[in-house]
């Protein structure tokens, strides 16, 4: 297994926190130092959790999942920037499930505030408080934290890395430290001497680390540029190891299938017509459904299939009326959250124009172009997984219980992984894999879902609705008013990684409604929770997905009724309250030409949405073609604080666009006998090279703090769209998909 093999199969855990112990104890636990989970084998050194040095050279162990986002080649540039390392020099792997590698930026994102205001005081305590993810194990990859998290701790891994380098450097050569200089892998001397930091890591790691300082931005080399993507090469030749690339000796593979209705039970299976056929090993029961372990994944497919089963129905409404009947008596009890409650929005400002509409979005799945899939081997020494996933204490610890074993005889690999959003921080996948692998001790078995059963077993990105209530006045926005009703997502997920969900007000439910930089004098948002067992889970940008939709495209139905020009109009709301808000808008505005005037058979349609701490604007062209409504180009502009890697951020942008563009137009999962109808991409389309547009992409810099880039680039791609087309045909669509309303081209 390489250097990976050198790698902790054993972590420490601090077991159960009791921080009503008090204040004192609380705050110890946080400031504490995760113990070093790394082990390195003969002629390795790691001089910190982060940093492990070889005979070869330099590996960063990164604590972050690449699935396609770029953040290992970006967590790279960090540590290289410090350490002093050319880029051919960066090699990266995924670090073991450890305590040391928790996200300190993910508990930011659940802290109250609108985001976008967040003080210098509001910054600090959210990172004082980034702590707590070690308890709670938050090693994820999401949230669009990644390098919010990293900005400073991979730096400082990479600096006090060089430093403890230059020290040893220092007593090998009898020189004061100020005399020494690190470059290209090297401390060097005045003298040319140069010392390779593999010559000198086993002393260096016997040095007590020491305060350092960080190098100031206009002395950056790799960083603020855009670098080549460590996993590039061997994505495109063909050579990366994805999760269902795993391949080990004697390993059989298996299928399986899950009662549709999700949550019901499974009465009773006939597996004679599988047990027949040739290749076929064994049947698992799994309880609410059926695994099939054989010689290949064809054969256990096939097999898994003839399998006839008997399911129970389903905990939630049968079909998809009837869910969104319960959605909207969610509105009838008392609201779960009023996370906004500016000015007096119950009465109506004199002489105002009142503006009424409901919306609504349905559910989603995240669709990751890899099937979900496992690869899990039970032996005498403890239980080894190969899974792509977004959480591995969590995944780690959930195997551990279902195999009966304590989670330091759990090995977890984290290889690279095709597509997540979301989905792959859910456990069931590994679970699931080990429990059908119990069934077959001592042989590797991987268990692959098909594409039928992962669309028809996902945890959706929840239906809404939203009603929405606004007024104009002399042409202004005087009243915004917004009510939306969803599943509760975070309780949802919290349950099944923890066991328990806190009470209160779900932010979740309201995030991209109630937190927007815009200067209604009468804003309130209040969020309804609907208490349904569909299960729900964070689908890329979570709440602001839909409620970036609502947002926007309810601004531009006020816009309209005040006979403004719907960019000037966001422009006059929002420029006195954020200014980078203001200028994402200046700059798609600039970008595109946008005039508010569109020709015969041309439609723009603005959108905002402040999310993950980046604000973004969009701008969006549609044309009247004779094949139907072709999107012909987009405009996105951004601003993140700094831009770490331009091109990385680029792709982002275009990336969360894409997603987000495919959903508006085609995207929905419904509902028949408890069972979701669609199961494959002819019934659950993404927009295609031939349908997609030209995208151009700005990116700015004034924010004060470092904002997200993996999800941000979604929430404002809907209402775009959307506004462009009533732009085009004067139709204002208030639910999703779009391919409901109009004809696209394809």
């Amino acid at each position: 297994m390489g250097r990976a093999g050198t790698i902790a199969r054993r972590t420490f855990l601090f077991g159960a926190v009791a921080i009503s112990g008090g204040l004192a104890f609380g705050v110890w636990q946080v400031r504490k130092d995760a113990p070093n989970p790394l082990k390195p084998g003969p002629g390795d050194t790691a001089l910190s959790a982060f940093v492990l040095i070889d005979a070869s050279g330099v590996t960063l162990i990164a604590p972050r999942a690449e699935m396609g986002q770029g953040v290992q080649t970006t967590w790279a540039a960090l540590l290289a920037e410090e350490l002093d390392l050319d880029w051919h020099q960066v090699r990266v792997i995924h670090g073991p499930p450890a305590k040391a590698y928790y996200n300190s930026a993910l508990v930011a994102e659940g802290l109250p505030g609108k985001g976008y205001d967040t003080s210098g005081f509001q910054h600090s305590l959210a990172t004082a408080l980034g702590g707590i993810g070690k308890l709670v194990d938050l090693q994820v990859t999401g949230g669009s934290t990644s390098m919010r998290d990293g900005f400073e701790r991979m730096r400082v891994a990479g600096a006090t890395a060089r430093e403890m380098l230059k020290a040893a450097a220092a007593q090998r050569l009898a020189l004061d430290i100020t005399q020494l200089r690190c470059e290209s892998g090297a401390v060097v001397a005045r003298d040319g001497t140069r010392l390779p930091y593999a010559d000198l890591a086993a002393d260096a790691a016997g040095i007590a680390p020491q305060a350092v300082e960080l190098r100031p931005q206009s002395e950056w080399r790799l960083l603020g540029k855009t670098m080549p993507r460590l996993d590039m090469l061997a994505k495109c030749t063909g050579t990366a190891t994805f999760g269902i690339d795993i391949r080990l000796p004697g390993m059989r593979f298996a299928s399986l299938r899950m009662n549709p209705a999700q949550g019901g039970a499974m009465r009773s299976f006939d597996a004679s017509r599988a047990e027949a056929l040739p290749g076929v090993d064994t049947i698992v029961d799994l309880g609410t459904g059926v695994a099939v372990i054989a010689s290949d994944t064809w054969t256990a497919l096939k097999a898994v299939n003839a399998i006839e089963i008997d399911w129970g129905p389903a905990p939630y409404p049968a079909d998809t009326a009837a869910i969104f009947d319960a959605i909207t008596q969610a509105f009838d009890a008392p609201a779960n959250s009023t996370m906004r409650d500016d000015g007096n929005a119950d009465t109506l400002p004199d002489g105002a124009t009142p503006v009424d509409s409901v919306y609504t979005v349905p559910f989603l799945a995240h669709a990751t172009m890899e099937p979900m899939n496992a690869t899990a081997r039970i032996s005498a020494e403890g239980l080894e997984l190969w899974c792509g996933n977004q959480a591995p204490l969590f995944v780690r610890r959930h195997c551990a219980d279902t195999a009966g074993l304590d989670a330091e005889q759990v090995t977890l690999h984290t290889p690279f992984m095709g597509g997540g959003f979301g989905r792959r921080g859910e456990v069931d996948v590994a679970v699931l894999a080990t429990r059908i692998a119990m069934a077959l001790p001592g042989t590797a078995v991987q268990t692959v879902w098909s594409r039928e059963e992962d669309m028809r077993h996902d945890f959706y990105r929840p239906g809404a609705i939203a009603r929405m209530r606004g007024a104009v006045s002399d042409g202004n926005a005087v009243l915004f008013d917004a009510q939306v009703a969803a599943p509760n997502v975070t309780a949802q997920a919290l349950t099944r990684w923890s066991g328990f969900a806190p009470p209160g007000p779900d932010k979740t439910t309201v995030d991209g409604l109630f937190n927007q930089p815009y200067g209604f004098p009468n804003y309130r948002v209040r969020g309804y929770i609907a208490d349904l067992a569909v299960p729900v889970g964070f689908w890329r940008s979570v709440g602001a997905s839909q409620n970036g939709f609502f947002h926007e495209s309810f601004v531009d139905e006020l816009a309209h009724a005040a006979n403004a020009d719907p960019l000037a109009f966001r422009l006059n709301l929002v420029r006195d309250v954020h200014a980078p808000s203001a200028g994402v808008l200046d700059a798609v505005r600039d970008m595109s030409g946008w005039t508010g005037q569109t020709p015969e058979g041309v439609g723009r349609g603005v959108a905002l949405c402040h999310s993950f701490g980046t604000p973004v604007a969009q701008v969006i062209e549609v044309r009247q073609t004779g094949a139907g409504i072709r999107i012909t180009d987009a405009w996105i502009a951004c601003d993140v604080g700094t831009a770490l890697d331009p091109g990385n951020i680029e792709a982002q942008m275009t990336g969360g666009l894409i997603y987000g563009l495919s959903a508006a137009v085609r995207g929905e999962i419904t509902f028949d006998e408890g069972a979701a109808e669609q199961g494959n991409f002819p019934d659950y389309d993404a927009l295609r090279m031939t349908s997609a547009p030209r995208v151009q992409v700005r990116i700015l810099e004034t924010s004060r703090f470092l904002g997200g880039v993996g999800e941000p680039g979604t929430p404002p791609a809907a209402p775009a769209l959307a506004n462009a087309l009533f732009d085009l045909t004067g139709i204002r669509a208030r639910t999703l998909p779009l391919v409901k309303h109009f004809a696209f081209a394809t």
